[in-house]
């Protein structure tokens, strides 16, 4: 995988346009002199998280004893049921914060942007090739520089596009994902495969 492609599957796993109107919902109780410092505060604690998974990962996977293969097959699984569920929304959602309280980590840092998927893929592209890390860093930082950039305007986004328009970019993205997923499941087999043999 280049750096473009795990910078478009990471933009792709954060989905910023399917996060808007939870990311609206919660900041909407905080005055709006505040949202967007407190905001670029969650986008940058998101960002610490995913760059400490993506550095500390392989050690993580090494003290665990668990094989690349594993890692791609598991993360090909995760990432199709994720893509799953951008593709057909649940009714429910993320649980919501106290009335007039500030987010602080939760929801938006994590899950909303460092959520169990990104995470999880960050660790199966340190895993597949450590020898890489300045690419893959580079991929992250700009897939989160995008996902940051939709958020921060997620007013203007919103606007722009409308609920079916924003409905119908998380679905797309979620087509998009799926094919990603199935790639990876299938490198991991293949790979398994290979090594058993």
């Amino acid at each position: 995988m280049d750096t473009w492609s795990a910078a478009i599957m990471l933009f792709l796993i954060m989905d910023p346009l399917g996060n808007l109107p939870v990311f609206m919902s919660v900041l909407k109780v905080i005055e709006p002199k505040r949202r967007k410092k407190v905001l670029a505060r969650e986008l940058l604690f998101s960002l610490l998280i995913m760059g400490l998974f993506l550095y500390s990962g392989q050690a993580m996977l090494d003290f665990l004893n668990v094989k690349q293969e594993t890692v791609s097959i598991a993360g090909g699984i995760i990432l199709f049921l994720i893509a799953l569920r951008m593709i057909f929304p649940q009714p429910g959602g993320v649980a919501g914060q106290p009335v007039g309280e500030e987010p602080f980590l939760v929801p938006l840092a994590i899950p909303m942007v460092a959520g169990p998927s990104i995470l999880a893929a960050l660790i199966l592209l340190a895993n597949q090739d450590p020898d890489r890390m300045a690419d893959w860093s580079i991929a992250l930082f700009c897939a989160w520089f995008v996902s940051a950039s939709i958020l921060m305007f997620s007013n203007s986004f919103h606007r722009l596009l409308g609920e079916r328009g924003l409905t119908a970019v998380e679905r797309l993205m979620g087509m998009i994902l799926v094919m990603i997923s199935i790639q990876m499941f299938l490198d991991g087999v293949v790979a398994y495969w290979g090594h058993a043999t």
